[in-house]
């Protein structure tokens, strides 16, 4: 009975955090939608008007920081992807050779008909939709309209249901790119007591931590050009300015960890440079925790130059001690790592600005 009482628990848990966490965004789709839909029939539509209620669905359902440019993207497509269908339907019948036809136009102007994103594969759907219709013109001049329409709709409404939190939202992506950055650095100097075998391994996993954080950079992009159209959050533009710019440098930083990583995969188990690399086994752990120390303060919005000053001070005595080229090839990253570090802007005083 006890484990059954857990177990329902812990089902009531998950429920309460997803509807925490994705109530909000279904509850936007849903008021749009209906605003859209009431808003066509007001403006004539004689046919229930499920292209303008299509808009938010798709506009609405990926990060809500995005809904801007997913919109725009959709109506752009749409339009240009309904012109393609009804012009080769003018001069060609249905025919495989047609449909090939129309989505091979459709995704070529794709390429170029985008709104920030990578390729607008709308225009080919819409393209080949119209080849659902017995009337393509009618069919064409609805879906033109109601789509417009149900894209306005949305781009009004989204920043004003519910809008999305950047700065909270950042605030676990500049999190989890610190914590990235700091496992890939010190997992790095571990590798290099740890053989061949473990130092490819470790390669692997920077390699992939480097990717995450990349992702993370172009998230923070996204919510950094959204709260140009938020109105209800302009008092959070400069926190989400100055967080983005962070994750920017967390990018930047996991391409040195990367080489860093790199190097020591191609060093580890060297019988020739046994002597040099027991050598950097003494000096780099302290340097990498220094070198960690840096990089969180200047993801947690803190000032980073006092960890950089000790950082590079630990840098320059294992110069002064050492300066083969195997001390060299891993001090190089390092020195990179907190040249980027060393360029930010003095945050204000107390960390990151207070986002009320």
């Amino acid at each position: 009975m006890t484990d059954l009482a857990d177990s329902r628990a812990q089902r009531a848990r998950r429920a309460r955090e997803l509807a925490r966490t994705e109530g909000p965004a279904a509850a936007r789709i849903v008021v749009t939608a209906a605003v859209a839909w009431q808003v066509a029939l007001w403006l004539g539509a004689d046919q229930p008007p499920v292209f303008a209620a299509i808009v938010p669905l798709v506009a609405l359902r990926g990060d809500p920081m995005t809904a801007l440019g997913t919109s725009l993207q959709r109506a752009m497509g749409v339009v240009a992807g309904v012109l393609i269908g009804i012009a080769v339907l003018n001069v060609l019948r249905p025919s495989t050779a047609t449909l090939a036809l129309v989505v091979a136009l459709g995704l070529g102007v794709g390429m170029i008909v985008r709104a920030g994103g990578g390729l607008n594969i709308q225009v080919a759907a819409s393209s080949l939709l119209v080849f659902a219709n017995t009337s393509p013109d009618a069919y064409a001049l609805d879906r033109v309209w109601e789509t417009a329409e149900g894209a306005a709709v949305t781009i009004l409404l989204a920043p004003l249901l519910w809008p999305p939190d950047p700065h909270r939202a950042l605030t676990g992506i500049a999190d989890d790119c610190g914590a990235r950055l700091t496992r890939a650095l010190t997992g790095t100097v571990v590798a290099l007591d740890a053989g061949p075998s473990a130092a490819l391994d470790n390669l692997d996993r920077v390699n992939s931590h480097a990717e995450a954080v990349h992702t993370s950079a172009a998230r923070a992009r996204e919510a950094e050009r959204a709260m140009r159209f938020n109105p209800l959050l302009r008092h959070q533009r400069d926190t989400v300015r100055l967080q983005a710019r962070n994750i920017a440098t967390a990018d930047r930083l996991s391409a040195h960890l990367t080489t860093l990583a790199r190097e020591v995969a191609a060093l580890s188990g060297r019988e020739d440079l046994a002597p040099d690399l027991a050598r950097a086994r003494r000096r780099l752990p302290e340097l990498a925790s220094l070198t960690a120390r840096a990089i969180e303060d200047t993801l947690s919005g803190e000032d980073p130059r006092p960890a950089v000053t000790a950082a590079r001070n630990n840098l320059a005595a294992y110069a002064r001690t050492d300066s083969r080229p195997l001390a060299v090839a891993l001090r190089r990253p390092f020195d990179q790592v907190l040249g980027e570090l060393g360029q930010q802007p003095t945050p204000p005083a107390g960390g990151a600005p207070s986002p009320g």
